[in-house]
Formats: structure tokens, sequence, C-alpha cells
């Protein structure tokens, strides 16, 4: 297995590639580290490989909030600029600041 590092960090905002939603990274697995039934639960034709970073996300939409898990190859960088509306938010993070959150405690850049 090639572990190779992971193109965001944690407090980057993202979006998904595919689906409508979203998010700020809180934590990065270098590998896929979920259930195999969560890996079965993503449709076959868009599963993306195991051998990538996943990133842990307090996601957004247009109806709801949650937590995300996703890999490298379906995120892409938000440029917009704009805060995550996500409740959960403001207790990981202190502040936002040119795009990108700084963890509490001083962590992130």
């Amino acid at each position: 297995m090639c572990m190779r590092l992971a193109k965001f960090a944690i407090g980057d905002v993202v979006r998904h590639r595919i689906y409508p939603f979203r998010g700020v990274i809180f934590d990065v697995d270098p590998v896929f580290s979920n259930t195999e039934e969560y890996w079965l639960s993503i449709p076959k034709d868009i599963r993306p490989h195991k051998e990538q970073p996943f990133y842990h996300l307090l996601a957004e939409n247009d109806d709801s909030s949650y937590v995300a898990y996703v890999s490298e190859q379906n995120l892409l960088a938000d440029d917009s600029g704009q805060p995550v509306g996500h409740p959960q938010a403001t207790l990981l993070f202190d502040s936002f600041r040119e795009g990108h959150y700084r963890l509490r405690g001083g962590i992130g850049h």
C-alpha cells in the first residue's frame, strides 16, 4: 500500500465533486478507515478506491447539517470564501479567516 500526503488540511473548506454539499474538514484518515458496510453503501459506479486520504467533514447542504466521510478524489476546494453554517463548527474552530478555519487551541494554519 502506498501512503501519500493529504491534499487538504484540517480547517479547509471543501465541496463534493458530485453531490451538492460543502463542509469544513475536522479530521483526516490516511486511507479508508470506516466499516465495510459503509464502503458497500457507496454506489458502485462512484465508489472510490480505499488507498487515498478520507476526510471527516462538518457538512451542510440546503436542507441540513451533518457529518460526512468523503474520499479525497471526490472533494474540491471551496473558493466561495464563505464560512460553513454547521452548528458544531464553533465548537471545534475558533476563527474563520481567508476561507480557512483555525482549530480551537491554535492548531491549524
